[in-house]
């Protein structure tokens, strides 16, 4: 696929994977736009603060996205929102929170640039799993359970848009990506964390691939991880 002077788009695109991701596509000649929550120190290219559930301001920022650099050619869903508590006192409104940001986000995402890459000649979809995307461990109910939602949600999307020239790639991420902020909570040698600029080389390389050998489920890990 060639993507040179096309359309890249990072939903959830905070400090770490999603800025590493941008700089990536911008490397490779891409035109890149950062969606999120929260506007990062120092924005790779253009970024827009927006609540990625808001299907109206969503559809308002993507719609003029497409409109100026036409239907994006690499669009990689990476929001998370990670909670962890005992079942009993997870509330309702920790699932509903969990849902919202990470699969209620990618409907609405997909929605808007599914249709539009199609008309487009095609293009891909990349979206960010987890360990708890196939295992549900103590206290993680509420993460677990939306991270599978995500995945069943990218697997449906890929057997109806893959036909159609979009490559649909679900990648799961066993273990903790080096950020300043996970060093500090998780106190682990970076050795033994995933670096977010050689992660994105390899989201890089997933959409990249010839049409006779796309990759549906990719999982990543440290040398160091056990699984």
């Amino acid at each position: 696929m060639n993507t040179a002077n096309s359309l890249a788009i990072v939903a959830g695109a905070g400090a770490g994977l999603g800025q590493s991701l941008l700089s990536r596509f911008q490397a490779g000649g891409m035109t890149v736009v950062g969606l999120g929550r929260t506007r990062p120190e120092h924005p790779v290219g253009i970024f827009h603060e927006l609540d990625l559930s808001d299907p109206e301001r969503v559809n308002s920022v993507v719609s003029d996205l497409i409109a100026t650099h036409g239907p994006p050619k690499i669009v990689v869903h990476n929001t998370a929102e990670l909670m962890i508590g005992p079942f009993a006192e997870t509330t309702l409104d920790d699932y509903q929170r969990t849902w919202t940001s990470m699969v209620q986000s990618l409907v609405v995402l997909g929605q808007c640039v599914l249709q539009p890459m199609v008309r487009g000649g095609g293009g891909a979809l990349i979206v960010s799993g987890a360990t708890a995307s196939l295992r549900g461990g103590p206290r993680f109910s509420a993460f677990a359970s939306a991270k599978f939602a995500l995945r069943g949600l990218t697997q449906s999307l890929a057997r109806e848009y893959q036909p159609a020239g979009v490559h649909v790639a679900h990648v799961i991420l066993d273990g903790i990506i080096d950020t300043t902020r996970s060093r500090d909570r998780h106190s682990l040698d970076p050795s033994k964390m995933m670096n977010p600029d050689e992660i994105a080389e390899v989201y890089w390389q997933l959409a990249h691939q010839p049409r006779s050998t796309w990759t549906h489920e990719l999982d990543l890990r440290p040398a160091s991880e056990t699984f």
